[in-house]
Parts: structure tokens; sequence; C-alpha cells
């Protein structure tokens, strides 16, 4: 009924405004159809699967780090139904949520203890407002970072009940910096991962090994927001070093957090490891409740972890990993592939395979450039523009770059299976 009026309204306008009766009767024509169009998109999920073709592979916009199918499908399973989200199974009382994943989390990193909340910046609220609130938190101030959504540092320090302390300048910090800065009102030492960006040239930082004396002498806690957290040595895939978490744990942080849908490769969590005593600090603050992870997040981590246990596999098997360290000969055998299947269609478009370069995104390696191939889609009857909106319409939308007056598809970021869905969707877009 709400659509039918919103159409007959929209109707009357049409009318009133029309020029000739045959104008009018054109807006009638098509009455019943909106209407239907109208009920459609109301049953109509707003949040879709895409087709990433932009080679962005932590592309925040579309949702950041895919899981496997078959996780995707245990996840289905157990959230479809009643689980033992906070229940012990082994004692037949109630469980905690954490349980699910904290003695992995502490078997693959080294960690004495781990929580999850919601997100990474609801971690660094939470570690603050525990070890922190109404005391001092000294910060480098090339560390001062923001992340995306305009969301700062500064501003979640404020809002923790921590006064930050700047020491240093923005491309140097000494030792001596932070040293000078303790008083009776500091409460702890926090370091920031610059994950979404790089100072280069003139610069100095000081390690959480260099800082663990004077933490130790003053007895603060050092924090470190690791950002990405990636579990693995990227430079074995010819990447820049990113700081794993073990290292991190290895180098006497207290405590550390960082982002499950990054270089992890699972949901959108936020991941606390650290000291069991400030773990279970932080497990007891009322804050917590307000940030803690769902049914979804708690199942979804889990699976995603528990392909870490064998370190050597996780690469394979990791999605995000996976088109990480794919090579640039298997890029090009791919386009390849996808151009033959679209050159197959009857496509009224020039199809060429190119080099071009993915990027990790999701503010991890903001310098990183990888070598992939894309398939580049020139159509002749309709403009680039045109066919870049069409396709973002689709059922099944494919988001890709245009540039150069062509369509680019990095198959890197781009399944096999999904292939000959983009071949038909061409086919019916470029006829």
């Amino acid at each position: 009924m709400d659509a039918i009026r919103e159409e007959t309204d929209c109707l009357r306008e049409a009318i009133k405004g029309a020029s000739d009766e045959r104008e009018a009767e054109d807006a009638l024509l098509h009455l019943i159809e909106k209407i239907e169009c109208n009920v459609q998109r109301l049953y109509t999920p707003n949040v879709k699967r895409v087709i990433n073709g932009t080679g962005t592979i932590l592309h925040t916009n579309l949702g950041r780090a895919p899981i496997m199918r078959e996780q995707a499908e245990r996840l289905a399973d157990i959230v479809a139904g009643y689980s033992n989200l906070e229940y012990n199974l082994k004692e037949g009382r109630r469980g905690e949520r954490y349980s699910h994943f904290e003695e992995l989390l502490c078997r693959i990193t080294g960690a004495e203890a781990a929580m999850v909340v919601n997100n990474n910046a609801a971690a660094v609220l939470l570690i603050l407002s525990t070890l922190a609130r109404g005391g001092e938190a000294i910060v480098s101030r090339g560390e001062l970072v923001e992340i995306g959504g305009k969301f700062r540092v500064p501003d979640v320090m404020e809002q923790s009940g921590a006064t930050l302390v700047e020491v240093g300048t923005t491309n140097k910090t000494h030792l001596e910096d932070y040293e000078d800065a303790i008083t009776e009102n500091t409460k702890v030492i926090l370091k920031v991962h610059t994950s979404n960006y790089r100072i280069v040239g003139f610069t100095q930082n000081v390690t959480a090994a260099e800082l663990r004396p004077i933490a130790d002498a003053h007895d603060l806690p050092i924090l470190e927001d690791l950002g990405s957290g990636v579990l693995l040595n990227l430079e074995d895939y010819g990447l820049t070093h990113e700081p794993t978490v073990q290292e991190a744990v290895q180098s006497g942080i207290d405590v550390v957090c960082f982002s499950g849908d990054k270089l992890l490769g699972g949901p959108q969590a936020g991941i606390i490891l650290g000291r069991k005593k400030l773990i279970a600090r932080m497990k007891k603050n009322p804050l917590t409740r307000a940030i803690r992870v769902d049914k979804f997040t708690v199942t979804a981590l889990e699976l995603v972890l528990m392909e870490y246990l064998a370190m050597e596999k996780a690469p394979d098997r990791v999605p995000v990993l996976r088109m990480l360290r794919e090579k640039k000969e298997s890029t090009d055998a791919r386009a390849k592939t996808l151009a033959e299947m679209i050159l197959a269609k009857d496509v009224r478009a020039k199809v060429k395979i190119k080099d071009t370069e993915s990027q990790l995104g999701g503010g991890s390696l903001p310098m990183e450039r990888i070598p992939s191939t894309a398939v580049v889609i020139h159509p002749y009857e309709i403009s680039v523009d045109a066919l870049e909106r069409t396709l973002r319409g689709m059922p099944l939308p494919i988001i890709a770059r245009a540039s150069e007056d062509a369509f680019w598809m990095d198959v890197r970021t781009i399944a096999d299976e999904d292939f000959p869905r983009i071949a038909e969707m061409l086919e019916e877009v470029c006829h």
C-alpha cells in the first residue's frame, strides 16, 4: 500500500506537469511496473556480494577481508540455530565467549591471555580506559595517527579518560623524550604502529625493547596498537617487512591490539593480547559489555584462527594471504582465461590484457604495490562511464576501475568462479 501511494503521488505530479494529454498517458502507462519495482526494492537486501575488480585486496568500502567459503558454510550452520556461545559444555554451566578463541590466540602468538572486542578502535579505547583513565599516556608525536573516517588516536584517548602527553617530533623521537615525560601521573606508555603511512628520511623512533628498562623502572605497562596485525613474515612473499604480532609479544610489550579483518584475514574485530593480569582487568571493565563481539564474530574468528595452527598451510587457505602472495605469472594466466571467456561471447568491445599494480589497502602497507594483470574493456557502442555504472547496478555488481577510456578489472581480487558470470554480464551490457 505504501508503494502504491508513493507511485500514485508521483503520477499525479507527472500529470500536473504534463504538456499534453499524450505525455500524461505515457506517465500512466508504466504505473503498475513502477509499483512492482518499488515493492521488489523494499524486499531486496541492500547488502549484497560484489565482484572486486579493483585490485585492492583489503578494500574497506567492499568489506575488507573475505573469508573462505567452507568457513562461511560452517558459520551459517552454527548461527542458524543455537550455540554454546557462553555455555561450558564440559562443566554444564555458564561459560565465557572468549574461551572459544583465547587458547588459539595464545598458542599462535605466545601471549599469556587474550580477548576480543568489536573493532580495533574499541580495543584501544578499552585498553586505555582500563589502564590509563585519570592519568597520563605518553605517545610519540610521529605516532598520533588518523584512521579511516577521521577517527584519530588523540580523540580515542580523550574519550577513554586518559590525558595525552606528546613527546618528540613528527620525524624524530628519542628514548630520553619518553624518560623526561614520565611523572607521578603517568599510567602507560603507548606505541602506535604507523600502518597506514610512512615517514621516511631523517627519522628515528624508539622500540618497545628500548623502552622496557625505563618502563620497568617506573612500573609502567607498554601498550601497542599494531594496526593490521599480521601473523606471518611478509618478506617471504617479497613484500616490505611488517611487524608481526609474535614479534610484538616477544619484544616485551605488555598489551598489544590489532584488527581482525585486515592482514589476519578474518571478521571485523579488535584483538587484544597481553599479560594475564592486565587482560583480566579489561574483561571486568563495564565498557567491555558495550563493545563485545557477537556469535557471528566469535564463530568466524575461531574458524580463521584455526587455519594458523598449521602456519605453513595458512597462506594457501586464507583468501587475503592467497591473493597477497599470488605470482605475476599466475595473474597473467588467469587474465588470459577471463579474456578468452569474454571474447567467446558476443561482446561488442575491445578486450585487452594489460599489466597493472594491486595494493593491499585497508590502511596496510601504504607504499607497497604488487605487480598484477588486468583485463581491460573498451566498449564500442556505450561510454566507459555507462559501462561502469551499468555493471555497478547489476544483481551481482562488478566494482572495478575506469581509466584511460577503458574499464580495468584486476584479476588478483577476482575469484575464478566469477569469470563465467563476468563474461555473461559483459555480453548483456555490450551487445
